[in-house]
């Protein structure tokens, strides 16, 4: 459903939150080994991501990745469209250009329903809502 860009970027922002909350900084290597994630293509997603706010960044000996309380209100909604765009909550089922409720494909409106729950639900998904259920050892991001 997500690129695999999308996935990791995900895990590693809720594997930052959970691990930042008292104030530590992650480093690449913590994260990539946390999340089960190639150190480099890790290192380039949130370098992206923090040049555009989603997460923070301080360099040097003590440096590393950490979240505020801002960005612990993000919903993964707003992630997946800042790096997948916003296919996933409009884009046709069957991946159609001219998809439309004028120009329906064979299965607009059941996947019209399926594209509007997930809207919602990703919507109402709050990074900090994740972060609960980990320590709640409700979830997990790598086995």
């Amino acid at each position: 459903m997500f690129s695999k860009t999308c996935e990791y970027a995900l895990r590693a922002l809720i594997y930052i939150a959970q691990q930042s909350k008292n104030g530590d900084r992650i480093g690449i290597k913590d994260i990539s080994k946390g999340i089960g994630s190639p150190e480099y293509f890790i290192a380039k997603i949130l370098q992206d991501l923090s040049r555009k706010g989603f997460v923070h960044s301080v360099k040097g000996p003590n440096g590393g990745f950490y979240m505020d309380n801002k960005n612990l209100d993000l919903t993964i909604a707003d992630i997946v469209r800042e790096i997948d765009g916003d296919k996933l909550f409009s884009g046709c089922g069957l991946g159609l250009e001219q998809c439309s409720e004028t120009h329906p494909c064979p299965i607009h409106d059941q996947f019209k329903n399926i594209r509007n729950n997930i809207r919602e639900m990703l919507e109402q998904s709050k990074i900090q809502m994740f972060v609960d259920n980990l320590d709640l050892q409700l979830t997990y991001l790598k086995r």
